[in-house]
């Protein structure tokens, strides 16, 4: 077992509260898959959803590990490899088009040989977000050109952004108030911020006016995110539904619960073992056990707060910051959901629900931050000029440094 730790590197803390967010998952997972075990004349059993879960934490906590072992520079490079590609997999994910319950939800592309499918939305939030973070790492002691970054920088958000927008409107709007977040702290200049800002707005507007104008060009979309919000001041409708019966399930909950494993709402909650997870572990775990899920994710900020207050550069502040906010941020919005503060969005909870993609990215962005707190990789000098790096052969922190 200690020749296992010893190859663990960077925060102990966050290994710690990660894994015991992990293994503590099984349980509501265990649980809430019972409804979908009957689905389309199951048999109840909930053994295989258990596995499948298993095997996604397995590949996720094995990027993780893979993740970490890479030195912080690299991501630079990885970013700007990466980009073009996850443009054209939105592209691909978009024209394919999925449709679940008569709406149009091209979320999903399928990965070959092994029949899984890939929310790729997930992966191009972490690579936009890394990328965005190297360019103002780049542009640290430099006086920023707004017409350069434009083809830069916001050219690349708002490509990213737009092709996540069609079918998921709360991860492009929780993806792009991310970038927003990270260019403020990154000090981009607050007159051109405005602008930009002005200019998504715009964007927005006429996507919604052209969906309206156009219905066949995204099926339901733009109907969906209406009556989400109609719904929300509303009684009635198929999310109030939603929302009502994880309201019954936290306050049958009491202080300690019904005891895990005896949900009753479990068999009438739709998405219970994913977007409404969280109502789930109040019922059977109280109050005690609702609290101590927001105290794991509050934990897990506190030390992603110290990793990027210790790291050495400019670069690895951000990254931390970019990589690792938009976790708490989407379990804050999951459980926000649950008791009805906000309207329904299909937001998981990170490392609890059940769902391949979301495991797997939250794992690679806890793996990146993992990396910036790796002391041994990340030394105080890493930040070197290009012409120091002028002799370097690798070719991924060449090209970091010269695009």
């Amino acid at each position: 077992m200690q020749q296992l730790f010893s190859h663990i590197k960077g925060d102990k803390s966050i290994w710690a509260i990660v894994a015991l967010m992990a293994i503590f998952s099984f349980m509501p997972v265990f649980s809430a898959s019972s409804n979908l075990a009957y689905l389309n004349g199951g048999d109840g059993n909930t053994i295989s959803y258990l596995i499948k879960h298993f095997i996604h934490l397995g590949l996720g906590f094995g990027l993780m590990y893979a993740v970490h072992k890479v030195p912080l520079r690299y991501f630079k490079g990885i970013s700007l490899i990466m980009l073009p590609l996850v443009v054209v997999l939105l592209i691909i994910t978009l024209a394919q088009g999925t449709t679940i319950g008569g709406a149009n939800a091209s979320r999903w592309i399928s990965i070959p040989i092994v029949n899984l499918s890939f929310q790729t939305s997930s992966l191009a939030s972490v690579v936009l977000l890394v990328y965005v973070a190297r360019y103002l790492a780049k542009y640290k002691d430099r006086k920023i050109n707004f017409k350069q970054s434009i083809v830069s920088l916001w050219l690349p958000v708002f490509a990213v952004v737009g092709l996540v927008l069609p079918a998921n409107f709360s991860t492009a709007a929780l993806l792009f108030f991310m970038v927003i977040l990270v260019v403020y702290i990154g000090k981009y200049p607050l007159k051109y911020l405005g602008l930009i800002l002005g200019i998504g707005v715009v964007m927005l507007s006429i996507f919604v006016l052209t969906a309206k104008a156009f219905p066949g060009l995204f099926p339901n979309r733009v109907d969906t995110w209406m009556s989400r919000i109609e719904n929300f001041s509303e009684p009635d409708g198929d999310e109030q539904y939603q929302v009502e019966k994880a309201k019954i399930a936290i306050a049958t909950g009491g202080l300690t619960g019904n005891g895990i494993g005896k949900s009753v709402q479990r068999h009438f909650l739709p998405q219970s073992s994913s977007d409404f997870i969280y109502a789930i572990i109040v019922e059977e775990m109280g109050l005690i056990g609702g609290l101590g899920v927001v105290l794991a994710y509050l934990f897990l900020l506190f030390r992603i707060s110290i990793v990027a207050s210790k790291s050495y550069n400019f670069f690895g502040k951000l990254i931390t910051i970019a990589v690792g906010l938009p976790i708490i941020f989407q379990a804050l919005i999951n459980m926000s959901v649950a008791v009805e503060l906000l309207p329904v969005t299909g937001q998981t909870l990170p490392l609890i629900s059940s769902g391949g993609s979301s495991i797997w990215m939250t794992c690679i962005s806890v793996g990146i931050i993992l990396s910036v707190s790796n002391k041994e990789e990340n030394e105080p000098n890493e930040e070197v000029s290009l012409n120091e790096n002028s002799n370097n052969d690798n070719p991924l922190e060449v090209l970091s440094e010269t695009i």
